[in-house]
């Protein structure tokens, strides 16, 4: 199949393509016309691609899955190499999940600190005046 069949099948753009190409994820076979040609086997190697990037990895992430498909094996992940990349993702979540817990509980300790100056404004007998008004 030609550049512009894979860029449709695989829901990405042609200039994507040959970035991937130019990086050597992505075989850069020639036609006899000159054409780039792809076959199904490249199909899946972006669907590895494009999967990994959309649960957040770096495109030079994936070259250890890309590889593995490459190499024969029937799943990109099923390589020492892509299961290290596994692992230090996996490292690196669970620290961003520690970091936004840890805000979170500051956010929500203040909230409701807020909400408790509030509850005690609305219940003081008079609320406090505002000298740039005329009240």
């Amino acid at each position: 199949m030609r550049i512009g069949e894979l860029a449709e099948r695989a829901g990405t753009t042609t200039r994507a393509l040959r970035y991937y190409e130019q990086l050597g994820l992505l075989p850069a076979r020639r036609a006899g016309n000159g054409y780039r040609a792809y076959d199904e086997a490249d199909l899946r190697m972006l669907r590895e691609i494009r999967m990994l990037q959309d649960f957040g990895f770096e495109l030079e992430e994936t070259r250890p899955f890309v590889e593995c498909l490459r190499a024969g094996h029937p799943e990109g992940d099923s390589c020492p190499a892509s299961l290290e990349v596994y692992e230090r993702k996996l490292a690196e979540l669970d620290d961003c999940i520690t970091r936004l817990q840890a805000v979170r509980a500051q956010v929500s300790g203040q909230f409701e600190r807020a909400v408790r100056a509030r509850d005690e404004l609305a219940t003081a007998e008079q609320p406090p005046r505002c000298e740039l008004t005329k009240e």
